[in-house]
């Protein structure tokens, strides 16, 4: 029952944090983009995890955005479109949001990517 009551509230904070059109229209605190393109945090993509996101410099977190932006935003096979996206300072902003929690220590930042694009992306 427990897990059932997480899963519910970790989803309703994920469609809150992603929802179109929140806030009151002030900038948000991400940084602006470009910065750090060739940087990354030091786990390698699809195990870096809010750990390693908080422990990560700016340019690790920019760097790390734009490799999961790349790779969920390729080509969807039989399709022919693309991945949904997120722009940098949403993704910036979601993983702000999940990280500073304690319980989020171990999410998978490519996971909650994608779920926040699914819902929110472009």
């Amino acid at each position: 029952m427990r897990l059932r009551l997480a899963v519910s509230g970790l989803a309703g904070a994920l469609l809150a944090s992603v929802a179109l059109g929140c806030g009151d229209g002030a900038q948000s605190g991400a940084p602006s983009s470009n910065v750090g393109a060739d940087a990354q945090l030091e786990a390698p993509i699809n195990l870096a995890d809010c750990t390693d996101w908080e422990e990560g410099s700016v340019e690790e977190r920019l760097g790390s955005i734009a490799k999961i932006q790349d790779f969920t935003g390729g080509p969807v096979q039989g399709t022919g479109g693309t991945g949904a996206v997120l722009t940098e300072e949403r993704a910036y902003d979601l993983f702000e949001n999940f990280c500073e929690n304690e319980y989020a220590r171990g999410f998978k930042l490519y996971k909650l990517y994608s779920r926040g694009a699914a819902f929110g992306g472009s």
